[in-house]
């Protein structure tokens, strides 16, 4: 299957006739400013006034891209589900199976996000994709599950990247340190305050840090394989790695646990509405944010695939690795495969690369809760929709969403069931989110298509995305050991129904009264003048 980009001439979305609510006046430029480039033109074409400047290129888009995937630790992070599954073959499969799914709600999001490149992204794009009837609530709606979706998965990197920190040094004291929860969460709001100061510098320089995340993220994860392959003696054979199957969920059939597996690749590929939430700080975004979320997410299938099986290849007996004392099992493959000194360099490596997961992930969220506020849809929304004059970047934006962070995180203290509860419905509503827009367009027959696109395959891989991530949403919400007791039970399934309810409850009583959808031309004009000062 090969995207296509196309290289005729054709209207611009400004010259485009806009799908509008009712009430919406014919966009206009606010400035009357001839200098304004393509990608403004295009912007306020859409309804907004641009106020980001515009420092992402082709190059630093896909090095950001990478880095929200962050593959080599957030496998680290995450490559339990897999052990846990059914080992060696429930690891291998749930990456192809699973991975091709996510692959294909990726591309999906790329050609949308090529249409209609805005902050917003797939929450902004039911504007044009659905009825004007319709607008208002399937936005709130999707807003709001993407705002939980995209603050628990930042929340989960953040508790991850401690994590990882606090099992190098286990590692360090030769395991007579063992982490507790109380040490991931106060490591976890250092970092968090860390990465937050970092995304109120200007975009020039958050541009300049996510242009080199993509080099050092391939060279560890190279290195980490070429170490494990030449240190590793007594490794799997390739059979081994796609047949051995060790069921210990309790689930019958066993190979129903396989599914569980899939949560590795949902939550590694299925954040790649995150890099269109750039799109208004990005050089042509109508290329480049596509292009960058297909060509990121189809190297993270294939180099993820390649990095599982060298993982399995040389992890001896799988369940040392799942009761590993560090609470890493990569980690502890690390230990054993290589020894103590280069085992501390990869997991910290690993550390280093989720925090250049949380770094992009912690400005991509504060760009949501920026749009969201921007129409209107938040609790004080004149606050978290100001720009700061000096760094034009929204500021307050950024320090809400990362309180939000550290927020979420301290229900670790409470108990470990309930942060899982949190963490697990974060690609539930992600994917929600997502497919929502995506059914939408194959639905209603209202979308114009942008510069890069899927062709004639785009109907085909739009059923594929919105049918096995919908299935996937649903097995997530099931517990993945039987029997189900208090400890193990999954209870993604109350949070989402809490969302639910409270966006639901939220709209009819307060949202139907004043929001009618992603702001107007004129809306946004009146927004620039007003909040558009030093914070």
């Amino acid at each position: 299957m090969m995207a296509v980009e196309r290289t005729e001439k054709t209207p611009s979305v400004s010259q485009r006739p806009l799908s509008r609510t009712p009430g919406d006046s014919t966009p206009t430029s606010s400035s009357g400013d001839d200098t304004l480039d393509d990608a403004d033109k295009t912007l306020e074409a859409l309804g907004y006034t641009p106020v980001f400047k515009r420092e992402f290129s082709t190059w630093s888009s896909f090095s950001f891209a990478m880095s929200i995937s962050g593959v080599y630790g957030t496998l680290m992070s995450t490559w339990i589900y897999g052990l846990q599954a059914g080992g060696a073959a429930a690891i291998m499969w749930s990456w192809v199976i699973g991975g091709a799914g996510a692959w294909a709600l990726a591309l999906s999001i790329a050609e949308i996000s090529s249409a209609y490149p805005s902050s917003g992204a797939m929450y902004f794009t039911l504007k044009f994709l659905a009825p004007d009837k319709q607008v208002a609530f399937l936005c709130w709606i999707a807003g709001y599950i993407n705002l939980v979706g995209t603050v628990t998965g930042s929340a989960a990197t953040e508790y991850a990247s401690s994590q990882l920190l606090l099992a190098a040094i286990s590692i360090i004291s030769n395991f007579s340190f063992i982490p507790t929860t109380n040490h991931v969460v106060a490591v976890m709001a250092l970092l968090t305050v860390f990465h937050a100061s970092i995304n109120t510098l200007p975009t020039v320089w958050l541009n300049r840090l996510s242009s080199g995340y993509v080099v050092f993220h391939v060279s560890v994860l190279v290195g980490a394989c070429a170490t494990l392959l030449a240190q590793k003696k007594d490794k799997h054979t390739f059979e081994y790695a796609f047949t051995d199957f060790q069921p210990t969920s309790g689930w019958t059939p066993p190979g129903f646990a396989f599914l569980f597996g899939c949560l590795t690749p949902a939550w590694i590929m299925t954040s790649a509405d995150s890099t269109a939430r750039i799109a208004e700080e990005s050089k042509d975004p109508s290329r480049v944010i596509p292009k960058a979320i297909a060509n990121a997410t189809t190297f993270t299938y294939i180099i993820g695939f390649l990095f599982n099986l060298v993982l399995v290849l040389c992890m001896g007996n799988p369940i040392d690795l799942v009761h590993s004392q560090s609470g890493q099992p990569v980690a502890q493959l690390f230990f054993n495969a290589m020894g103590r000194g280069p085992a501390i360099f990869f997991t910290l490596c690993g550390f280093l690369v989720m925090n250049m997961v949380a770094i992009p992930g912690l400005q991509s969220g504060s760009r949501t809760i920026f749009a969201l506020a921007r129409d209107d849809l938040l609790p004080f929304s004149n606050v978290w929709k100001r720009i700061s004059k000096r760094t034009q970047t929204p500021i307050a934006a950024v320090w809400i969403y990362a309180a939000l962070e550290i927020t979420v995180n301290l229900l670790g203290l409470a108990s470990n069931t309930a942060i899982s509860a949190v963490f697990n419905v974060c690609t539930v509503a992600l994917n929600v989110s997502y497919v929502i827009p995506i059914a939408c367009k194959l639905i209603y027959g209202k979308f114009e298509r942008g510069p890069w696109h899927l062709g004639r395959w785009s109907a085909i891989v739009n059923l594929i995305a919105i049918g096995w991530n919908g299935f996937m949403a649903l097995i997530f919400f099931f517990p993945t050991n039987l029997p189900v007791t208090p400890e193990n039970m999954n209870y993604a399934i109350v949070v989402f129904v809490f969302v639910m309810t409270f966006a639901v409850g939220f709209w009819f009583t307060h949202g139907r009264h004043f929001y009618t959808g992603p702001l107007t031309q004129a809306s946004a004009t009146r927004y620039s003048r007003a909040s558009r000062r030093d914070v």
